[in-house]
């Protein structure tokens, strides 16, 4: 059962990872961060760090797949905010 919940639970963290994917996608299509908060993406990634250290020290291999899925996917966005507001 403990495995289920590893695999289902990994699944969730990528389709979180799908979301900033499309977050990511809508910013470089527009070349605008606007309405784009930059501190809230910020603290997910923040997250999602503290997830993989967490990941990596319990040996869990679905948590920090998915954990980095989602810090590449949240940092994408962070990075293009960063961008097109400073542009």
């Amino acid at each position: 059962m403990k495995e289920v919940v590893g695999v289902i639970f990994g699944l969730g963290l990528m389709a979180n990872a799908g979301l900033f994917v499309i977050q990511a996608v809508k910013i470089s299509r527009a070349r605008s961060a606007k309405g784009v908060s930059i501190l809230t993406f910020a603290g997910f990634c923040l997250l999602q760090v503290t997830g993989i250290l967490h990941g990596i020290f319990q040996r869990d291999m679905y948590l920090l797949t998915g954990m980095v899925a989602s810090f590449l996917a949240c940092g994408t966005v962070t990075g293009l905010a960063i961008y097109y507001r400073n542009r």
